[in-house]
């Protein structure tokens, strides 16, 4: 459970994309619209960081990275970076298991990198709260 699409010699679309997520197809259609729709991002679907990580649709606002989406089986993941401030101002906002993913981040400079998997309506308010933050930066 939860593959991603591995295979960086076949490009998939957009729609391949979600229906690759199964159950979690509507949720990933929902959080890509939203991001293009309300934060103005940009889509382009790329495979971005090796052979592990597979394709994704990388959000930007001009040339700035706000994160990337990745196509799982059954899920999806936000793969985002904040500052520390930028947790710390969303963390009592956030779901218990949400915190303890946070708490668990990869450090880097004054913030770190998130990988949240998206499986339920919960998990995408979380992901919701901590995307408004990075485009409002």
């Amino acid at each position: 459970m939860y593959e991603r699409m591995l295979d960086k010699q076949t490009r998939p679309t957009f729609d391949d994309m979600a229906a690759y997520c199964g159950k979690g197809m509507e949720l990933f259609v929902r959080i890509n619209e939203w991001l293009s729709n309300v934060c103005h991002t940009t889509q382009e679907i790329s495979f971005p960081y090796g052979n592990n990580y597979g394709w994704a649709v990388a959000h930007r606002k001009k040339k700035k990275l706000i994160c990337n989406v990745f196509a799982e089986n059954g899920a999806f993941t936000v793969m985002i970076r904040l500052s520390n401030n930028q947790f710390h101002m969303v963390y009592d906002q956030m779901e218990k298991e949400t915190q303890a993913c946070i708490d668990s981040r990869y450090p880097c400079g004054d913030g770190g990198w998130l990988h949240y998997r998206v499986t339920s309506e919960a998990h995408f308010c979380d992901i919701q709260k901590m995307l408004e933050m990075k485009c409002a930066s």
